[in-house]
């Protein structure tokens, strides 16, 4: 088992440097999940990185030291370094070098278990790898010459880049294959609610969609990034109404760019939900900063315009003086909030209720003439609204459906005429 020495290296004039044993916590909480033991810290404030090595040359023999005296195998930035820097970090000290991103990278791939998330997380390890393959052929430099000169190691270097490229095109064209699946199947679901559930990663979103649905066999785990591929469930809320709950992949602090790209097409689930249910690990010190990473994940995936309903959760975790103040707190800062826990009997019972008004205002109960002639129009209302039930009306069928706004102006454009009250 690798033996990881972490090292911490914000720039002072960022926020980062008053949150540094926090981002450190969650960097051990990283390597941890990984199968890393952390044996020590190395921290250190610049002004600015070192162009070359990131850190200074004196906190590289800093380094060193710590690494003798801590026997560590495996030095872990928790900073994204490009390629030079972790390519003369490790000439400097002789160990190898990980970064944040590619450490992310790393457990995602062990945790992927359909070939849809395989998939993407292969992508996303291949297009990261691919400016860094010089650092990994630096044992064939001896070989290298000049013009004329080349020797296997270049030729090596531009066979590996060929065939990584044509394997990002591969997965590339498989992922388009799956968003294109995706999104049939969510025309299928077209005219039902649909909620997402997203967040940092660990803040319990599988624990809340497995009490919703009464599902026991939803994979909950106290793990980062248990969840990679979206699970949607149904639930039947307390009015007898049903919605589309999905379970999304965690965010994290400065996940990786090459990632968020890869599982676009499951995140479509998040960019297309009618209702967002942002978690908040309400007893996590850093909560705020979780919820400011997680608007900025979806401002990068186009979800920013979607209707949010912030669910504190945990809440039985907190003292009930801690409970009040977190509630005024945020009766003024994020007014559309709820305070639940999935642990306790009854503690979901203001989201219900929340998705219930959400699915009301969203969805009116319509009443609709449709000709008894028009078949394709009845087919099309039962697959495009949730239908509450018909009955015949001399030459038409009146249908008592749920649907918003957009669905009910197709349906007249049709031909449906709306049953007036």
């Amino acid at each position: 088992m690798e033996r990881a020495l972490l090292v911490g290296a914000p720039l002072k004039r960022t926020r980062a440097r008053h949150q540094l044993a926090e981002h450190l916590g969650e960097l051990a909480e990283l390597a941890d999940t990984a199968g890393a033991i952390v044996v020590g810290e190395v921290t250190q404030v610049l002004d600015r990185p070192n162009p070359g090595t990131y850190l200074g040359s004196g906190k590289l023999e800093e380094l060193k030291g710590a690494i003798d005296e801590t026997g560590a195998t495996l030095v872990i930035f928790d900073d994204e370094l490009s390629p030079a820097q972790a390519r003369n970090i490790e000439l400097a000290i002789g160990k190898r070098i990980m970064d944040r991103a590619e450490l992310i990278l790393d457990i995602f791939a062990t945790r992927a278990r359909t070939s849809e998330a395989r998939m993407q997380v292969e992508l996303a390890q291949l297009e990261y790898l691919l400016p860094r393959l010089t650092r990994m052929w630096t044992h064939l430099e001896k070989f290298r010459g000049g013009i004329g000169m080349r020797g296997p190691g270049e030729t090596q270097l531009e066979t590996d880049r060929r065939l990584i490229n044509q394997r990002i095109r591969t997965l590339r064209e498989r992922l388009i294959a799956v968003q294109k699946s995706r999104d049939v199947q969510r025309t299928a679901r077209h005219g039902i609610f649909r909620a997402a559930l997203v967040g940092y990663t660990n803040t319990g979103k599988s624990s809340i969609l497995r009490a919703l649905a009464a599902e026991p066999g939803v994979l909950v785990e106290n793990r980062l990034f248990a969840t990679l591929d979206p699970l949607t469930r149904e639930v039947v809320l307390d009015d007898a109404q049903r919605v589309l709950v999905t379970d999304t992949v965690g965010f994290i602090r400065k996940l990786p760019h090459d990632l968020v790209a890869s599982f676009r097409a499951t995140l479509d689930e998040v960019r297309d939900a009618d209702y967002l249910l942002h978690v908040i690990d309400a007893s996590h010190p850093a909560w705020d900063e979780q919820r400011t990473v997680v608007d900025g994940v979806l401002a990068e995936l186009g979800a920013q315009d979607r209707p949010v309903l912030h669910v504190f959760n945990k809440v039985d975790r907190l003292e009930r003086p801690e409970l009040l103040a977190l509630q005024e707190r945020m009766h003024n800062l994020l007014p559309n909030s709820v305070f639940v826990t999935a642990t306790v009997s009854g503690g979901l019972e203001p989201l219900r209720r929340a998705l219930v008004t959400a699915v009301r205002a969203s969805r009116p109960i319509t009443e609709l003439l449709v000709p008894l002639t028009n078949g394709k129009l009845l087919a099309e209302v039962h697959r495009a609204a949730e239908v509450l039930g018909q009955r015949s009306d001399g030459d038409h069928i009146v249908v008592s459906a749920r649907l918003d706004a957009a669905t009910l102006g197709r349906l007249q454009q049709h031909g449906a005429v709306v049953q007036q009250s």
